[in-house]
């Protein structure tokens, strides 16, 4: 595999089928090359006779069938397709997975609400990349409200509601324009859930709620509040003084009036209930619209999993933990200096994670590379003079806690050759112990160890991150520095020939210019 990958991610929904591809270069850069969505209402008839009748099903599978066809024209090489609410509350949403696998070999997947959840709060922490940290995310769907409650950006209590839009409109009967009585119907429906659920809730008037999905969306629009970092917000007094003027409009008069579908208008006004009654619930002012939802972390989570290199198992893990005990252990006992060591292990695994794809080497190497940063400046303790000889030496002999055999020559060798003063050579007792896959894999981590302590060169701490985009056949180092830093150009490219060499990528290193974006 190369990189960089295409990912596709499908979410079937309760109101609309949704796809996303994407192009990956590394776990930071995210270029969505086409996304598309089919008016296919699963939720008809789910949450009233919990069956999915045929119709819906062959539209479906055709929806799929030609999602199949934009993925394959895209050369998707991963992807991941979930169903929500209303696949879980049909008896026989097998049928639907069947016939989408025979028409156009997707494995379609229910997901929980739990995991639907999940996905939703994952693309939204993505999008705002800490620069606020809400207290509530909410997610409207066709089929159901999922409420999220955080404290100091850490989960703190989950509810799921069946409170969606196709639910309440099929529940009661709702076409076109909706009458006071039936608002009032549906609100009460709304805050006899809410009471339920929550009987004590929490007052959030002064904090930052989100809320996801398609008819937030579309209500941003109605009820426009303030950017908060150049995202959307709904002004909550505003929504609810337009409310009425929303209501009392039909299908075909809210199309014309707020320019949206024909299967968004049907739904919208209750999605207006719902959310002002939540809001005045929780007290809310305004609600942030980000405009992500769950294929933006399925999206995510494929990403991850392309670059990610973490242990598969718990019990590996804990072996890692205590093999990264023992090497510091090691590293504090010949006075290395740990801190420029933690920072250029840092360095040197973003890199590696970057360039998984390419590299397609996992949670053992990754390993090996992390010891080999924490260990690179051990010779130091004997002389400065060569050492990088004297590093390989005393990883070689000396007694670091359950390092031992392939693992205990790689750190060796790369330890040796971190710093250019020699070459991957057969001579040498730590490479030549180990067999072709082997040497081959301390070459590709060597040239990456090489650059990660190039940019920690000055032991400063000053290299926030880097990342890596592949254009062709180069490989753009993009470095993120703090201000004032001065980037030694020159010496990362005269430290690169070993990653030019391995990686078939001429290297190209530029500090990073441009502003955070949001997703």
């Amino acid at each position: 595999m190369a990189a960089p990958v295409q990912l596709a991610a499908i979410d079937a929904g309760s109101n609309a089928i949704r796809l996303v591809i994407a192009r990956a270069t590394s776990p930071n850069n995210i270029e969505i090359l086409e996304t598309e969505r089919a008016a296919v209402r699963l939720g008809h008839n789910a949450f009233t006779r919990h069956l999915l009748d045929n119709d819906t099903i062959s539209r479906a599978a055709r929806v799929f069938r030609h999602f199949r066809d934009r993925m394959d024209h895209h050369h998707v090489i991963a992807y991941r397709a979930v169903a929500t609410a209303a696949a879980r509350e049909a008896r026989n949403y097998r049928r639907l997975m069947e016939r989408i696998q025979r028409k156009s070999g997707i494995e379609l997947e229910v997901i929980g609400s739990e995991e639907e959840a999940r996905l939703v709060c994952s693309a939204v922490q993505w999008t705002l990349r800490g620069r606020v940290k809400p207290r509530a995310i909410f997610d409207l769907g066709g089929g159901s409200l999922e409420l999220n409650f955080f404290k100091d950006g850490a989960l703190q209590h989950r509810v799921a509601l069946p409170l969606g839009t196709i639910r309440l409109k099929e529940t009661y009967s709702i076409e076109g324009a909706i009458d006071e009585d039936s608002a009032k119907r549906l609100q009460l429906h709304t805050l006899a859930l809410l009471r339920s659920a929550m009987p004590s809730p929490p007052k959030l008037s002064r904090a930052i709620a989100i809320a996801c999905g398609g008819n937030a969306e579309a209500l941003v629009r109605l009820a426009p509040g303030p950017l908060v970092g150049r995202i959307p917000s709904i002004n909550v007094r505003l929504l609810r003084d337009q409310r009425w003027r929303l209501l009392g409009l039909d299908v075909a008069g809210r199309m014309r009036a707020f320019r949206v579908r024909r299967d968004r208008a049907e739904v919208m006004g209750i999605a207006s209930i719902i959310l002002t009654t939540v809001a005045k619930w929780l007290d809310l002012r305004a609600m942030m619209v980000p405009g992500v939802g769950v294929r933006e972390g399925l999206l995510l989570d494929l990403v991850g999993e392309q670059y990610s290199g973490v242990a598969a198992s718990a019990e590996e893990k804990d072996r890692a933990e205590e093999l990264l005990v023992g090497v510091r252990w090691f590293a504090r006992r010949h006075d290395c200096n740990l801190q420029h060591a933690d920072q250029v292990a840092q360095l040197a695994l973003t890199l590696f994670d970057q360039l998984r794809p390419m590299h397609e080497m996992g949670a053992e190497e990754r390993l090996v590379l992390e010891m080999a940063s924490l260990l690179h400046d051990i010779g130091h303790f004997v002389h400065r003079k060569s050492h990088h000889r004297h590093g390989e030496y005393l990883v070689r002999y000396g007694e670091i806690p359950g390092l031992r055999g392939w693992r205990r020559d790689m750190v060796a060798a790369l330890v040796r050759y971190h710093n250019c003063k020699s070459e991957p050579q057969v001579e040498h007792a730590s490479y030549s112990s180990l067999d072709g896959d082997r040497r081959r894999q301390v070459r590709l981590l060597t040239s990456l160890l090489r650059i990660a302590e190039k940019l920690e060169s000055e032991h400063a701490q000053r290299v926030g991150g880097v990342d890596v985009q592949i254009a062709g056949r180069r490989a753009v180092f993009l470095i993120r520095a703090t201000e004032g830093t001065r980037l030694d150009i020159a010496g990362l490219e005269r430290k690169c020939g070993l990653f030019e060499k391995e990686f078939h990528l001429r290297a190209e290193f530029r500090r990073d210019q441009r502003r955070e974006k949001v997703a």
